[in-house]
């Protein structure tokens, strides 16, 4: 007597094969709402190989995460199944009208509906973050009236211009940045009128000779007036996070700047919610100084996800102000896993835009021979 055989859009298939599919179909990635057939991220399946793949990077949990999958593939098919997880980042979809910019795959805006919620250290860490679990990734300090990421980057290298009409990014940490602060006096003021601005911020991003990004990261100046307006409406951005504190004034911004980017028809990836407690270093008492469960009441208000809460920590302005952000400084504290897991998430999220379309489950058919 021969196995019993299913049916497939892609043929006559061995029972394991739809054994390894069920098992699949069961099991969450890791930061990702979805399985992994409906997330579409299996490539190939012929009950022998797998082979899956990611549209983010898991970080320190790939390799954990892939002999979970070499497992739970080995006991739905009982018998060993190779299995292979990589990583593929996708160019997404941006503003109607827009088109990705040559060599950038996707722009991420970080945006806050006020100042002082801490979006610029974010910003540094979120990209630093991307970078150590192994993205090609740039940062853009789009902030003209007060540029911040020369200072966290710990460098203030002038860009050099190659043919008098571009500039090259300078180089930090790893990174691929550019900043109006790279180009002028910080003790001076920028005294500059909105359209000024924007024009500005247009040549820092499409006049400067970006290498091959995965992600670009923005960190754009806070608030939801016309200079914010106009550019998340010229540049074409993938997804947006939302930077705030539990504060409700905070709040009230925030929610101002989610609306906008959705009247212009960005995704919000979720909220990032700063300064959520502090820990006191002496008893470990944990209090919530600017109120609690701000970002939760958000994201349940707007239906967007809560990426992750973030301390106030004495320890995370410092190594900012130091030009070590936390990521690099104190890779292994709780602060730098807590951003590792908001980047995860953030990318993630974006992945899933397209890798939420997955394929159905096959109609499975009984053949006797």
């Amino acid at each position: 007597m021969t196995q019993p055989r299913v049916r497939s859009q892609a043929g006559v298939v061995t029972i394991s094969t739809e054994a390894i599919a069920a098992a699949l179909a069961a099991d969450p990635i890791p930061y990702l709402d979805a399985d992994w057939i409906s997330a579409g991220a299996v490539r190939s399946n012929d009950g022998q190989r797998v082979e899956l793949v990611l549209g983010f990077y898991l970080g320190d949990r790939h390799s954990a995460t892939l002999e979970h999958l070499r497992g739970l593939c080995a006991q739905a098919a009982g018998h060993e199944v190779a299995v292979s997880l990589t990583t593929e980042i996708g160019t997404h979809a941006v503003q109607r009208g827009l088109r990705p910019l040559p060599r950038i795959h996707n722009i991420l805006a970080v945006a806050s509906g006020k100042g002082g919620v801490g979006k610029s250290t974010v910003s540094a860490n979120l990209a630093l973050a991307l970078l150590a679990d192994g993205a090609r990734v740039g940062l853009l300090d789009a902030d003209i009236y007060g540029p911040s990421q020369p200072r966290m980057m710990g460098t203030s290298e002038r860009p050099q211009s190659p043919d008098g009409k571009t500039m090259l990014p300078v180089a930090a940490h790893g990174l691929a940045t550019m900043s109006i602060g790279y180009l002028i006096d910080v003790t001076e003021p920028t005294i500059w009128r909105g359209p000024m601005v924007t024009q500005a911020l247009q040549q820092l991003l499409t006049e400067t000779q970006w290498p091959e990004l995965d992600y670009l990261i923005i960190d754009l100046p806070p608030g939801t007036g016309d200079t914010q307006l106009s550019l998340v409406q010229r540049i074409p951005v993938s997804g947006s996070v939302i930077v705030t504190t539990p504060q409700d004034i905070a709040l009230l911004d925030a929610r101002k700047g989610l609306e906008m980017f959705r009247k212009v028809q960005v995704p919000v990836l979720g909220v990032i919610e700063n300064m959520a407690f502090h820990r006191c270093g002496n008893c470990g008492e944990v209090s919530h100084i600017f109120g609690e469960g701000g970002g939760q009441r958000l994201a349940d208000a707007t239906g967007v996800p809560v990426l992750g809460h973030l301390p106030l920590d004495a320890a995370i302005q410092q190594a900012a102000d130091a030009g070590h952000p936390t990521v690099l400084a104190d890779p292994d504290s709780e602060n730098a896993r807590a951003y590792r897991d908001i980047a995860r998430r953030t990318a993630a999220g974006l992945a899933g835009r397209v890798q939420g379309q997955g394929a159905r489950f096959p109609e499975i058919v009984i053949l006797d021979d």
